[in-house]
């Protein structure tokens, strides 16, 4: 099933600022919330799907890639369909912030873990990936190593010496929130917020690990294997969740953000999915008819030339261009015939050009299908 356009979802046009798509969000959100929807699916599906639209259109490279790609520009992983509540709420819950009514009316308990705890997300790493048209054609398998945050050996990522070393917080009461109750026009409103002492972890160290100073993390590498599709272009983002830098003392990594940079070729050139090759073919070659070979980005192919093939003929070599983003089709190779002309030539040469000059042959002649000919010929004799 087709996925609908973002913009629609949110029922914003294209040109929307960044407060209005965040507002159109909130208000998407809030109406379809599953605590304020129980069991209807269906409901829960638009929240879902609204998240999902937020998460690209709220992101400024994200946004612009959509805009320019389209779906496609999420290929690779990048989709946001696998989405769960608890990523919902913990990528986007600082829409509402904390105290927010939407807190307290629904409880907020679908963006903490165990215990009423807020889910602690790490920060994603970003990193660019150079690739060749040829690896863009048929994908690749690349192995990058990466330095990151990473979880503490030694304490688990907890950030204590040892289990003992943990209390719960006189703050929050090991909650993790604090509950505060004002006095509105509309009466008391009671409201929900992370709790300051413990930033929502419910409890406080005594005592920190030594090997971390606490944080629950360290400087760290590691080597991680990327699978790129064919057909990503250049600017495209690919994201591998969970592979970027841990979260002080416990709680979900942030994602890898591969940022796909496309290797000039020196030879072909990209035009969406087709590629360009400029033939350069002699006179007696174009007149005559030969067989040449050409490059594609799979590797030397042979090429029939006819004989009285014209300079600026479009040849064209199907399936031999670039493949679209998780589609079976592919581009076309477009080979562009240039007639080269000889800058300088022997006088054996030039008499036999002389010979042939005035030839009915090699006269030019009108051709029906070049509706610039007429053009070219006042060019020629002026």
């Amino acid at each position: 099933m087709a996925k609908r356009d973002y913009y629609e979802i949110l029922g914003v046009s294209k040109n929307a600022s960044a407060d209005e798509i965040k507002k159109a969000y909130r208000q998407m959100a809030i109406k379809f919330h599953p605590d304020k929807n129980p069991g209807n699916k269906e409901a829960e599906d638009k929240f879902k799907e609204a998240a999902e639209a937020y998460e690209h259109l709220s992101d400024s490279d994200k946004k612009a890639r959509y805009d320019r790609f389209g779906h496609q520009s999420m290929g690779g992983g990048g989709q946001s369909g696998g989405m769960n509540m608890d990523d919902i709420f913990s990528q986007f819950g600082d829409v509402f912030g904390d105290g927010h009514p939407f807190e307290s009316f629904f409880g907020g308990s679908q963006r903490r873990g165990g215990g009423g705890r807020r889910q602690k997300v790490g920060t994603n790493l970003r990193i660019k990936v150079k690739l060749t048209l040829q690896e863009i054609a048929t994908g690749v398998e690349k192995k990058l190593k990466v330095n990151k945050q990473v979880s503490c050996n030694t304490c688990g990522g907890n950030g204590a010496k040892d289990k003992s070393s943990f209390k719960n917080c006189g703050t929050c009461g090991g909650s993790g929130q604090v509950r505060k109750v004002t006095q509105t026009f509309l009466g008391q409103m009671a409201t929900t917020s992370t709790c300051p002492t413990c930033n929502g972890e419910g409890s406080v160290v005594t005592s920190s690990c030594g090997s971390c100073k606490g944080s629950g993390r360290m400087e760290g590498e590691e080597v991680i294997t990327v699978n790129i599709p064919a057909g990503v272009a250049d600017g495209m983002q690919l994201s591998m969740s969970g592979k970027g830098n841990a979260p002080e003392r416990g709680g979900i990594p942030g994602d890898l953000i591969i940022l796909i940079e496309e290797i000039e070729d020196p030879v072909l050139k990209r035009d969406g999915n087709n590629i360009i090759f400029d033939l350069y073919l002699n006179f007696a070659d174009a007149a005559l008819g030969t067989q040449v070979e050409i490059p594609t980005v799979s590797g030397k192919v042979k090429l029939k030339i006819d004989a009285g093939t014209q300079a600026g003929k479009i040849l064209r070599l199907r399936g031999k261009g670039i493949p679209e983003l998780n589609s079976g089709y592919h581009g076309d190779q477009l080979v562009q015939v240039n007639v080269w002309t000889p800058k300088k030539m022997s006088a054996e040469e030039k008499t036999m050009l002389e010979t042939l000059r005035n030839s009915e042959n090699f006269m030019p002649k009108p051709d029906k299908n070049d509706h610039g000919f007429f053009d070219r010929m006042k060019e020629f004799f002026n």
